[in-house]
């Protein structure tokens, strides 16, 4: 039969050491751990308050691009204006010039639909017994543009079913326009206008045919 061993004081001392040495590292631990989960969230709000500011920051810089637009968009309608009221003097001459029989202007003419909504808009629109002439007005004449008045022009007697006994022509007129749009609104039958000086020129070459809808 094994007795039990008597354990001494110096195994004892050692034994009471080693628990506390154990207690003390997991307090230690303890404390890591604590001190590891308070970064933790510090760095998560640090994370939250950076992903607001650049929501706020998103949303201002929208702000700003929205505001930017409309001044632009004002700028460009002031600017068309400005090209409308110097070509809608000058377009009746400059057509008879070309051998149209036109003799009245009108600006802003529109179309609206049965509720009331413009669902097509002319700049300035010369006419005069069997010719009409739709002109649409910018301040720099870009290709788009052409596109957008040859589209427009395709659905005017839709548009305006009074006109529909008319030769319809179209043209485009522009503080300025780089040569190549001039020269590729000229081969799409439109003639074209651009200011010179003080007065307004049509740059379509000699012997250019418009085009007939």
């Amino acid at each position: 039969m094994t007795t039990a061993r008597e354990i001494s004081w110096d195994e004892l001392k050692a034994m009471i050491f080693a628990h506390s040495a154990q207690l003390q590292e997991t307090d230690r631990l303890i404390r890591e751990l604590r001190e590891s989960g308070k970064e933790t969230d510090r760095r998560m709000q640090e994370t939250d308050r950076l992903i607001r500011e650049l929501r706020e920051s998103g949303k201002e810089t929208d702000r700003r691009i929205r505001a930017l637009e409309r001044q632009l968009g004002r700028l460009g309608n002031r600017l068309g204006q400005f090209v409308q009221d110097m070509v809608e003097p000058a377009v009746v001459r400059l057509f008879q010039e070309q051998g149209i029989p036109v003799h009245r202007v009108m600006p802003n003419v529109r179309a609206r639909d049965d509720a009331g909504q413009t669902v097509m808009e002319i700049d300035l629109l010369v006419i005069n017994g069997d010719h009409a002439i739709a002109v649409e007005c910018k301040s720099r004449l870009t290709t788009d543009d052409v596109d957008e008045h040859l589209e427009r022009l395709s659905r005017f007697k839709v548009a305006f079913p009074e006109y529909t006994d008319k030769l319809l022509h179209g043209a485009v007129a522009a503080m300025g326009a780089p040569d190549e749009v001039v020269r590729y609104a000229e081969k799409q039958g439109l003639y074209v206008l651009v200011q010179a000086d003080d007065d307004v020129v049509v740059c379509n070459q000699p012997g250019f045919t418009p085009r007939t809808w």
